[in-house]
């Protein structure tokens, strides 16, 4: 396994992103309501095959919102899934710590994810929130 990963380009959003979402039964987030447009992340790679991508919201606080993590469902592989979205994750953190930030927030609901997060040192905040969104 050769693990790799890049930013985000303009057309992975359409010829990757959309239909991971899709495949896992989500609605895609609109490309305008992502980070840059959707090019604001970053995505995995196992050599040739894409993985997993995620987001990072650089904001004008301390803190940077790490968000939308989406993989390849058709991925099977064991441990390499796990250690793609550990890699992820460390980056998205990676980048928000080197643009200044002192905290990363994030929402999920996934439990392997979840775990990924906690062993990366996250900690859990109010579990009683309900996530709400204007379109304005």
């Amino acid at each position: 396994m050769s693990l790799s990963i890049r930013p985000l380009r303009d057309n992975d959003y359409n010829e990757i992103l959309i239909n991971w979402w899709k495949d896992w039964g989500w609605t895609p987030p609109l490309k305008d309501f992502l980070p840059e447009s959707g090019t604001g992340g970053m995505i995995v790679y196992d050599e040739d095959i894409p993985v997993c991508a995620g987001f990072v919201y650089i904001t004008n606080s301390a803190v940077a919102w790490i968000e939308f993590i989406i993989s390849n469902k058709q991925y099977r592989k064991k441990p390499e899934r796990k250690m793609a979205l550990k890699y992820l994750v460390e980056i998205l953190t990676s980048v928000a710590e080197k643009s200044g930030k002192k905290y990363c927030y994030t929402l999920l609901k996934s439990k392997p994810l979840i775990n990924i997060y906690k062993e990366l040192g996250y900690v859990e905040g109010d579990s009683n929130a309900l996530e709400m969104i204007k379109k304005i």
